[in-house]
Parts: structure tokens; C-alpha cells; sequence
């Protein structure tokens, strides 16, 4: 039994001594490290600023088709395009208006965005409001795929209209059909209120 007990005394003492020697001196050496990247990050980020130049605007507009007979318009209060990607305007207070064969008229509207230039996608950010003055949309993000023909609304989604409300993680919605649909990013349930 004594046997047994020094064992497991040596197994303890040992441990000990691995806390403190990790403790002591393996920790620090890992937080110094750290603070060393961090540092190096901060200066690599600051000479990329410093080489990255970008052309910055205030109230933009640009008009054009898609689908060859489609109007529509992307306008914002401020915007910057980067040196590197001349195709990408990025966005503050983004504003689209899609004009739509049947004579509806939609609005998106948020506080961040980004519209390319050569394939007239969008992509809204933060606070994003969608409507055709019937259907309500309310989110977080919605990417306007011309591209695609397609509307991807996700995160907090929000879709009002005469016939009900429901609330998901994820629509694809087409304007023109006036079809949708719903998706959940986890096993959750959709809800939804139907009124007649």
C-alpha cells in the first residue's frame, strides 16, 4: 500500500510542478508572442492603408438596363471605389429603385453597401428595407444577384404583406413571381402569421 501511495505522491508532485513551470514561464512566452503579432499585424495594416488609395464620391448615381429592358438606379450620400477592384463601389446609404415590367416600383434602401459596376450586383448591409409598396422586407443583408435574376434576403428577415407576416433566417424571393423562399439556418421552425 505505502507503495502505492508514494506512486501516486510523485504523480501529484509532478503535475504540480507542470502547473507552475506552464504557469510561469510557457504562459507569459505565449502572451508576448501574441502581443508581438499583434503589434506586426498593426503595422502590416498600416503600410497596406498607406498603399491602398481609393477614389471617394458624395451623392452618386448610376442608371442603367438589366435583362436588356429593365430600369433601374443605384444611387448613395457617400461612396469610395479602391484602386485595386475599379469595378466595386462601396457604399454609405445605399438607395436602389427597380422599375418592373408590371409597373411596380422597388425600393431598397440600407446603410452600407456595395454595387459592382460590371455585372449590377448589389449587396446591402446593416438596416436593410425592401418594398414594391405592397410586400415589406426588413433585414440585415440582402444581395441583389443580377447575375442570377434573384433576391437573397438572410439574417433577421422580416417579409410583411397583405396576406401575412413571417419572420426566417433566410428568403429567396423573386419580385417579378412574387414567390418566395423560406429557409431557417438551423433546424429551427419558420414563423409565420396568416391572416385571411
Amino acid at each position: 500500500m505505502k507503495k502505492k501511495e508514494k506512486n501516486i505522491q510523485i504523480i501529484l508532485v509532478s503535475i504540480g510542478l507542470l502547473l507552475i513551470l506552464i504557469t510561469y514561464f510557457y504562459y507569459p512566452y505565449i502572451q508576448t508572442n501574441k502581443i508581438t503579432n499583434t503589434a506586426e499585424s498593426q503595422k502590416d495594416s498600416v503600410i497596406l492603408k498607406e498603399k491602398t488609395h481609393d477614389t471617394s464620391f458624395e451623392n452618386v448615381e448610376y442608371k442603367g438596363l438589366y435583362d436588356l429592358d429593365k430600369k433601374f438606379t443605384v444611387s448613395s450620400e457617400k461612396a469610395h471605389i479602391l484602386d485595386e477592384d475599379p469595378d466595386v463601389v462601396y457604399m454609405k446609404k445605399m438607395h436602389v429603385i427597380l422599375y418592373l415590367n408590371d409597373g411596380r416600383i422597388v425600393n431598397i434602401v440600407s446603410n452600407r453597401g456595395k454595387y459592382n459596376k460590371a455585372t449590377y450586383d448589389c449587396f446591402f448591409e446593416e438596416e436593410v428595407k425592401a418594398t414594391d409598396g405592397e410586400t415589406k422586407i426588413f433585414a440585415e443583408n440582402l444581395d441583389l444577384l443580377a447575375t442570377n435574376n434573384a433576391v437573397k434576403i438572410y439574417n433577421s428577415v422580416s417579409l410583411k404583406n397583405p396576406t401575412g407576416t413571417l419572420y426566417a433566417d433566410k428568403i429567396d424571393y423573386d419580385f417579378e413571381t412574387k414567390y418566395f423562399k423560406i429557409s431557417m439556418f438551423e433546424d429551427n421552425s419558420v414563423k409565420m402569421k396568416v391572416i385571411k
